[in-house]
Parts: structure tokens; sequence; C-alpha cells
């Protein structure tokens, strides 16, 4: 299956688009894996005619808007994103018009309405720097993710007005559990996405995107970590350092099985079928688009470099 993948994506010159929390055999599949931002570098780079974007669907709209002339394509349509779910245009539209003057900083993990409803685009790995950027005069709305909204406020010193949602997958992490783990694991670094609650992230030794804990595990001279993000970036981790051992955190139910459901729908078979019929297509409004791009623009401008 492997093959055939690899021969049609030849023959139609498709590239194949993977973020890190994806299966391992599609991460190793991947012309490119990465997280959100190296993601949408990579989009502004990318010449190839059609793309197939492993991941979730608000990386694949992201994709489409920032290359409106390729054929964007994901291998499960219904690959979504619990977070960016939770926060509907009429919802948010209802949040901002509590605070009208607010400068809007919107997390990546949104739709593109949503999208098209801010002032600027963040992920994980450049929300603090741009929040440093925002004029002091103004207060920030920043969603919908409330525990990142937390980390950006402490580490920028601005004060944000947080929209109530969350990624379940971060918040199922166990701080309880995880505290007998330092008992098990005594000499492991504890690494953690700032999706995380905050008791979680006052256990960690370093706080990062998944891109930024991935460099953390290459550089520290500690050989063993405990991570808690969602568990494929380990498939990253243990290639690029071996010798090294990395552990997955603990969840609620005391297992450590911190697997996105949504992630997780896309397989080797739907790639393969989506590269033959390129089905299914993302297409999106184009007056939509035109007003997401605008954001996303600014993100790259602001975040990038």
């Amino acid at each position: 299956m492997i093959n055939k993948i690899k021969e049609l994506k030849d023959q139609k010159g498709a590239l194949i688009i993977a973020h890190y929390y994806q299966a391992s055999e599609i991460q190793d599949l991947a012309d490119y894996v990465g997280d959100s931002l190296g993601m949408a570098i990579f989009a502004k780079k990318t010449d190839s005619r059609i793309a197939v974007v492993c991941g979730v669907k608000f990386m694949a709209e992201t994709f489409k808007v920032m290359n409106p002339e390729k054929k964007i394509l994901v291998p499960d349509a219904g690959a979504g994103c619990s977070l960016a779910d939770s926060c509907t245009p009429a919802v948010f539209a209802y949040f901002k018009s509590k605070h009208p003057d607010a400068y809007v900083m919107t997390y990546v993990n949104s739709s593109l309405e949503i999208k098209a409803m801010s002032d600027v685009i963040c992920t994980s790995a450049n929300a603090v720097k741009i929040a440093r950027q925002i004029p002091s005069d103004r207060k920030i709305i920043f969603g919908p993710d409330q525990h990142l909204g937390r980390f950006v406020a402490k580490e920028s010193g601005r004060d944000l007005i947080l929209f109530p949602a969350n990624c379940f997958v971060h918040t199922s992490f166990s701080a309880k559990t995880l505290y007998e783990f330092t008992k098990v694991y005594p000499e492991a670094k504890i690494i953690a996405h700032p999706e995380c609650e905050e008791a979680i992230l006052e256990f960690a030794d370093f706080i990062g995107s998944t891109g930024q804990l991935l460099k953390y595990t290459k550089e520290s001279d500690a050989q063993s970590f405990i991570v808690m993000t969602e568990s494929g970036i380990l498939h990253q981790m243990r290639k690029q350092c071996p010798h090294k051992t990395f552990i997955v955190g603990p969840d609620l139910s005391g297992c450590s099985c911190s697997e996105c459901p949504h992630m997780r729908l896309n397989t080797l078979e739907k790639i393969l079928l989506c590269l033959q019929k390129e089905q299914p297509e993302i297409c999106v409004d184009k007056e939509l688009a035109q007003k997401a791009l605008i954001p996303i623009n600014r993100m790259m401008e602001m975040g990038v470099g």
C-alpha cells in the first residue's frame, strides 16, 4: 500500500503533509511533518498542484486559503477538532460583542468563520511572540483555547479575555498520576503542551508547541522525558533520539493513551483512495477565504522569523 501511494503521488506530482499527531506510518510517508506553524510556513513554499493534508479539517482549510490555486485533499473529511467545534461563529460573535474594542487574537485551531472574525491568528509556537506585539492600550480577546490563553497571558504579561474552551485530549491528563510518575521516573524531564491545564504545567520543566518540545528533547542533556501532549509526537522524538526514553503522560483513566481520535481517522487506506479519486477535496467560500487570509497573513508577518 505504501508503494502504491508513493507511485500515485509521484504520478500526480502531489505532496503529503502530516501533523506530528498522525500515526507513525503516515509521518514516515509524508514529504513534510510538522506542527501547525510549520505546516503554515510550508504552505507558503509548496509548488505542487495537489497536496494531501493529513491532520484535521481546519489545517486543510488554512492550507487552501494560503494556496487557493492548488487542489487540497484530505484523507477523511470527518477529521474535525473538538476545540474548533466548541467555538461556533454565533457564540464567538456574542463573546466579541461584550468587548467591542478588543483586539481579537485567535488560535489556529478554529474554523475559517472564526478566523475571518479575528485580527490575527496564532499557533502555540508563536502566540506569546504575537501577544507581545499588540499595542499595550488594546484589550485582547484570546480564543478558543483557555489554557493556552492563560499560558500566553502569563508569559507575555498581557491581560487576556479568554474564551472558555479547551482540547479534550490535553485536558485528559491527570496531575495526580503525573505526580506519581515523578516518583517512578525521578530523572525524567516533564515536557508539556500549553493546551494542558495549569495543574499539569506547574509540573513541567519545559512548555512549548509540538515542534518546540521536539527541539527541546534533541538539545537537552536529559535521557528520559515524560511527554504531556498527543502521543503521535513520540514517533519523531524516538526517531531523532533513539538512545533516549520517552514516556507518554498519564491520563485521567490512569493509562497512557493520549491519542486524538480525530487525528487518527486518517489511515493509509484513506490516503490511497484520496489520491486515486482526488477526493475529498477542500473547497472554501471565496469571500470567507479572503477575510480569513488577512489575519493569517498578519500571523506570518508578526509570528514568523
